[in-house]
């Protein structure tokens, strides 16, 4: 998954919490002074080209919508980071967070009981 600005991420935010909209809707979300409208147009187009949004046409105007949840995307950023400080070891991970007790014990027992059930339902 591609990495995305911090104006990417705030527009994407809009559209998480909104919905589908037109670039006039997205410009009303923010406070005065507000940003041009070609500004913003190309940035949503930019994140359409990335594979974050897509478009439905009505005329000659573009409804824009997500097509990527914030779950998925803040998985990306997850294993993106893991990737890059952790050399893609999750063990590593959770031992940095028990490390600095950052995770306690039922935590972990909770973490054990998810594996083994995500486990058995594999067989």
């Amino acid at each position: 998954m591609e990495k995305l600005t911090a104006k990417e991420d705030e527009i994407m935010t809009f559209f998480w919490e909104k919905g589908a909209m037109y670039v006039k809707d997205l410009i009303d979300l923010y406070p005065d002074p507000k940003p041009h409208f070609n500004t913003i147009s190309t940035m949503v187009r930019a994140l359409e080209a990335k594979g974050f949004l897509a478009h439905k046409k009505f005329g000659y105007t573009y409804q824009y919508y997500p097509v990527v949840t914030p779950e998925e995307f803040g998985e990306g950023k997850i294993t993106g980071v893991i990737n890059k400080y952790f050399e893609n070891s999750y063990l590593d991970v959770v031992s940095a967070f028990v490390k600095k007790d950052k995770i306690q014990l039922e935590e972990l027992k909770k973490l054990i009981e998810e594996i083994e059930q995500a486990n058995n339902k594999k067989r």
